[in-house]
């Protein structure tokens, strides 16, 4: 039987084979013209642009300002997510109250709430981060409803024996019972948080990757807007990465009981 960790590797590996075969398709098509190189170049082109800028220092400011962005907007949703969906998972009588707005507000796109921001702080960091904020709680909160709700009633029994307080319940019980779901939401909710940095970048005139990429595409320097759309992609798959591997220590006692 192959072990798991070769398993793994031999799917990694066919994942970088996969990708390769894609950029080799893609470069055979550019250079025998069946796709426009004006509005597809090649990844030879493209990876040299993203390469130059950052040769040049070019594409460091705005990377930090997209990054800041998505973590801050994130964070403060993540913290907000959990915090209400422990409120409306604790009590029913908050969940009655609070149900029809959170219904209300959920199906809201986030790109809507940037002129309503705009008008609130204007054109500031504080801004982005209230519309990545609002765009990337719904996945963390709605996971932290089902989490809290669904502590095993033997949990809450063994914390009555115990004359455990409230906050002792919560961090002790309902907290590690819930957190598998809540980590589950926040990889969804950072994904969205990059998303929405990129859509307030482009629609409210912010610094980063997002606005560089807009105005690539407004002057057709097609190279550069395809390093952008790259290097979101590697900044995803970084802060993915890094969240799965924090999941994994954090969560290491459920694998090992």
């Amino acid at each position: 039987m192959m072990a798991p960790s070769h398993g793994r590797l031999r799917d990694r590996l066919l994942a970088v084979l996969f990708a390769l075969a894609l950029l080799g398709l893609w470069q055979w098509m550019a250079s025998q013209k069946i796709i426009s190189p004006l509005f597809f170049p090649a990844p030879g082109r493209t990876l040299e642009a993203l390469w130059s800028q950052i040769y040049d220092g070019r594409i460091w400011e705005p990377l930090f300002a997209t990054v800041g962005r998505m973590f801050w907007g994130w964070l403060v949703a993540s913290v907000v997510g959990v915090g209400i969906g422990a409120v409306v998972a604790s009590s029913r009588l908050l969940s009655e109250l609070l149900q029809p707005t959170l219904e209300f507000l959920r199906p809201l796109p986030a790109s809507a709430i940037i002129p309503v921001a705009i008008l609130a702080f204007g054109l500031s960091p504080l801004m982005a981060i209230s519309v990545i904020t609002f765009g990337s709680v719904w996945p963390v909160l709605l996971a932290s409803v089902q989490g809290f709700s669904s502590v095993d009633p033997r949990l809450r029994e063994v914390g009555t024996v115990l004359c455990m307080g409230p906050i002792a319940r919560f961090w002790k019980i309902s907290l590690p019972s819930a957190l598998p779901g809540i980590l589950a939401g926040a990889r969804v909710g950072l994904a969205v948080a990059l998303i929405l940095a990129v859509v307030t970048e482009m629609q409210a005139s912010l610094p980063g990757v997002g606005q560089n990429i807009l105005m690539a595409q407004r002057s057709f320097k097609t190279p550069e807007l395809y390093s952008g759309v790259i290097l979101l992609g590697l900044v995803g798959f970084v802060a993915s990465a890094l969240l799965q591997r924090a999941e994994d220590r954090v969560l290491r006692w459920k694998q090992t009981s």
